[in-house]
């Protein structure tokens, strides 16, 4: 029989949907504006730069109250790995995702209210939550207040070095949101992962 534990409280939901939302909207507008045949836009060049800016500012204000509500709950603690043996585990889930999944081997790692993720996880959404997403942030918004970047750098364009981190923590984002949505299908079910996203229960 299935065991069930009520694993994510709703803000987390909303605010992991949106944050998604967000993310999307950033990375076909960013695509746009980098990348598109002037002659076959996915979105029209002004307006994607429009739009660019308003999802970002809203992803920033997001992120700023995720951080918040991280702390008053309590919820970072989920993405510190629990010692011991963090580095043998972070081991075994890898080889589970790279091999052991293919085989049909149970997965190395059960959920539980007081670790949400396994090591691998916590570590791997610890880098992006904490150091990539950040950067990517403070330099999306240097872009959008370019007076607050130097005006040269080792004699460069002091904007240089921001786009270079900006474009390069985006595309971290964007590899990670890949990577996110694949290992989602890796639960019970392929389904299951999505649907504790949605209404915040896991099934062991």
């Amino acid at each position: 029989m299935s065991e069930r534990i009520y694993l994510l409280p709703l803000w987390i939901r909303l605010w992991h949907w949106t944050n998604a939302l967000l993310i999307i909207t950033l990375t076909v507008t960013g695509v746009s504006l980098h990348f598109a045949d002037p002659k076959l836009p996915l979105v029209e060049f002004s307006l994607a730069a429009r739009i660019h800016d308003m999802a970002g500012i809203a992803l920033a204000t997001l992120y700023a109250c995720f951080v918040v509500a991280n702390i008053v709950t309590g919820n970072w603690w989920q993405y510190v790995p629990k010692p011991p043996g963090v580095l043998e585990r972070c081991i075994v889930q890898g080889k589970w995702y790279m091999f052991g999944i293919f085989r049909g081997e149970p997965h190395p790692y059960r959920v539980s209210e007081e670790a949400n993720f396994n090591a691998l996880q916590a570590i791997s959404y610890w880098v992006i939550m904490y150091m990539v997403m950040p950067v990517m942030l403070l330099t999306g918004i240097t872009f959008l207040m370019p007076e607050f970047a130097p005006d040269r750098f080792f004699g460069f364009d002091g904007l240089l070095p921001v786009a270079i981190l900006h474009y390069l923590t985006g595309t971290v984002i964007i590899m990670f949101m890949i990577a996110h949505i694949y290992l989602g299908t890796t639960g019970k079910t392929a389904t299951s992962m999505f649907k504790t996203m949605v209404n915040g229960w896991h099934e062991h």
